[in-house]
């Protein structure tokens, strides 16, 4: 089982401002075995983004503290669901 963090946007123009923190955040969970992968969807500013986590705790950790939530980038409003991967490594 995975974890998917859903954002939905708040004001991409914010995102300049807060990209090399957020990105470094992602490094240290990935590194760390914790983020499988993140991004946006193609429309972004209507679709928002989705990242791919290991546990629930680390999806959450990582929204609690990430600058583009905390910087307004994407609503605080994000969530976590459940996702059955089908085709395991």
């Amino acid at each position: 089982m995975k974890y998917v963090l859903l954002y939905a946007t708040e004001d991409l123009s914010k995102a300049p401002l807060h990209q090399a923190a957020h990105s470094a955040r992602g490094q240290d969970f990935h590194e760390r075995g914790l983020l499988v992968a993140y991004g946006p969807f193609t429309n972004a500013q209507e679709e928002g983004a989705m990242a791919v986590f290991t546990t629930r705790e680390a999806a959450e950790e990582f929204a609690h503290g990430d600058p583009f939530v905390l910087g307004g980038v994407v609503r605080s409003s994000w969530q976590v669901r459940e996702w059955l991967e089908a085709f395991l490594p």
